[in-house]
């Protein structure tokens, strides 16, 4: 029997090992059920997939198991990114959305992931109905199916394209006018993905000059991973350099996370991006509100809404939490360090186009680069340097760190007294200094990550050491 567990972010497993046709229908069934408890199977579900090898198909199957439980499917003709099937969601008064996807996970990949009828990321009372429902339909071995070709002859798949309703309302979003004035030169890397078309679309309509890489469909992403870090964008820095671009932007395979190379080939690290863009909302925009950052982002943050008299909402690991906060509790800025973002006015999922495209917004406006307006707000509220160290152990190792993990309780790190301890994600320990540090264990691998924060780098390197030998890794 299938073990299948939603994680953080919905269920992937490696295409025909554990995510087959057969399990994707499970699945599906599984959402089938609860659309249904809910009273919501009259307002139909959307379907988005990303540019992953047999995407389409597995969404027709997704499509036949809903169909065959009379639910209205609203289903995308092409690759769509996660924010825009969110988006549709909102727009259409859908049910919610399967979104078939496994993000920046290597292409042997796939997943789904249910989008509830709010927009956002299934919250854990949700995707634990869902297991549940899980566990019940595979035991008894049955779905209900209808063939898609019948599905659409008896009116339940009306096929949609929210591109246009996205962009136009994305340009609600961005200051597009003072993009125009700027005249900027950018690189877009969609990173082969679903992305394929929306950041360029907005930017060349504001006026940028802007060139594309990797805007084709690669299953194979190009023979690496769809995920815009620094180890692999190495070629949009390197174009940004030669074609003395301004800015080049990257989101991930399907484009709710963001990459940015600045205009001399600096990677600019998410936690970064996200403390300039909460700083250009409440000075260039106006804006006043709280943010809200997971565990494992930057109190830099912290440091900026303090000084305007705002606070800061620390939630557990996962955009499901941050797009919670926003919705019920006015957060204008939600965002975590693995390079997820959304801003009041727009969906509660996180969302690469956005991002990167308030990047440009930010450039256009200040009239500097990034690293320098990075510099402006450090020399004003303090520099701060972040890292994360992830360490791959044994499975047994594992246990016996986190059995100590959970006991241990250390007067000090590195010399730096231990002010207090969160146990809500991992453990996090705030130090006297202002620094922390977070140990997390992965949920699906023998893996633990610790992250750090300081002002200091060579601080930032004792600390990550002085943990590591407390914890024996």
């Amino acid at each position: 029997m299938p073990d299948i567990k939603f994680g953080t972010d919905g269920w992937r497993e490696v295409i025909a090992r554990q995510f087959t046709f057969e399990n994707v229908k499970f699945v599906t069934q599984a959402i089938a059920d609860y659309v249904v408890s809910k009273d919501m199977a009259g307002r139909g579900i959307v379907i988005g997939f990303d540019n992953r090898f047999l995407s389409e198909k597995f969404a027709e199957a997704v499509a036949e198991v809903l169909c065959g439980n009379g639910i209205k499917v609203f289903m995308t003709g092409r690759a769509t990114p996660t924010p825009v099937t969110a988006f549709a969601v909102k727009h259409l008064g859908a049910a919610g959305a399967v979104m078939l996807t496994a993000s920046h996970n290597p292409p042997e990949y796939n997943g789904i992931k249910f989008i509830p009828e709010y927009a956002g990321p299934a919250l854990p009372y949700i995707t634990n109905e869902l297991e549940v429902n899980v566990r019940k339909t595979v035991e008894q071995g049955k779905y209900k199916d209808l063939r898609y070709d019948r599905a659409a002859e008896q009116g339940l798949v009306e096929n949609i394209d929210p591109f246009d309703d996205y962009i136009a309302h994305l340009k609600t979003v961005i200051d597009t006018e003072s993009i125009a004035r700027a005249g900027l030169r950018v690189i877009v890397d969609p990173m082969f993905g679903a992305g394929i078309g929306y950041l360029d679309r907005i930017l060349e309509e504001a006026g940028c000059n802007v060139r594309v890489i990797h805007g084709y469909r690669d299953p194979l992403f190009g023979g690496s991973m769809p995920e815009p870090s620094a180890r692999v964008l190495t070629e949009l820095r390197d174009t940004v350099i030669s074609e003395k671009a301004d800015l080049g932007l990257a989101m991930d395979g399907d484009a709710d996370r963001f990459g940015i190379i600045d205009s001399d080939g600096t990677y600019i690290i998410p936690n970064q991006v996200l403390y300039l863009i909460y700083y250009h909302l409440l000075t260039t925009r106006g804006m006043r509100g709280p943010a809200a950052r997971s565990v494992a982002t930057t109190h830099m943050l912290d440091r900026i809404a303090a000084h305007y008299g705002l606070e800061i909402e620390e939630t557990p690991v996962g955009f499901k939490y941050i797009g919670e906060s926003m919705m019920n509790r006015g957060s204008i800025l939600g965002g975590e360090e693995s390079g997820g973002l959304s801003v009041a006015g727009h969906i509660p999922e996180k969302d690469g186009i956005l991002a990167a495209a308030l990047i440009a917004e930010l450039v256009a406006v200040e009239k500097m680069s990034v690293r320098e307006v990075l510099k402006k707000v450090d020399e004003k509220f303090g520099a701060l340097v972040s890292e994360r160290l992830d360490i791959h152990t044994t499975a047994e190792k594992k246990e016996e760190v986190l059995a100590a993990l959970r006991e241990i309780q250390p007067p000090e790190i590195a010399g730096l007294g231990v002010e207090r301890v969160l146990a809500v994600d991992g453990k996090k320990f705030y130090l006297n200094d202002g620094s922390w540090v977070l140990v997390r264990a992965s949920g699906t691998e023998p893996l633990f990550r610790i992250y750090v924060e300081s002002d200091d780098r060579e601080k930032m390197k004792r600390i990550q050491g002085d943990t590591k030998e407390i914890l024996g890794l």
